[in-house]
């Protein structure tokens, strides 16, 4: 059993009880992994290099963060990358290639049902 972390962000604990609905009310599994991932200690959120995006993705696909996507690298292509947070440049390299940085919480919204998402850590 793994231990339980209470966290005090406000956002992060509302985050994470929104992700646990979502996945319930349309039997997504996506959602409950990045709840799962979330609930669990900072230190072990994702920190995602542009680079490591860039090596992974590809035209116009839709990654998801749970963590951190941090500016390092190049990207070559347009992509939309959802993410607990992002580093200032990470987000002038995406948007530099019309790619576009959502919260987690905008691409739930838009996508509740998780289709063609990919999780990269």
């Amino acid at each position: 059993m793994s231990k339980s972390y209470d966290k005090s962000n406000p956002r992060l604990t509302e985050l994470i009880r929104l992700l646990k609905k979502t996945s319930s009310e349309n039997e997504v599994q996506i959602w409950r992994d990045i709840a799962v991932r979330l609930e669990k200690s900072s230190k072990n959120y994702a920190e995602v290099n542009v680079s490591k995006i860039n090596r992974y993705a590809k035209e116009g696909e839709t990654l998801l963060v749970p963590g951190k996507v941090l500016g390092s690298g190049l990207l070559d292509c347009r992509v939309t990358v959802a993410a607990l947070n992002f580093s200032e440049a990470a987000e002038d390299k995406i948007a530099g290639k019309q790619g576009e940085c959502l919260s987690i919480e905008q691409l739930l919204a838009q996508n509740p049902k998780g289709s063609h998402v990919r999780i990269l850590r």
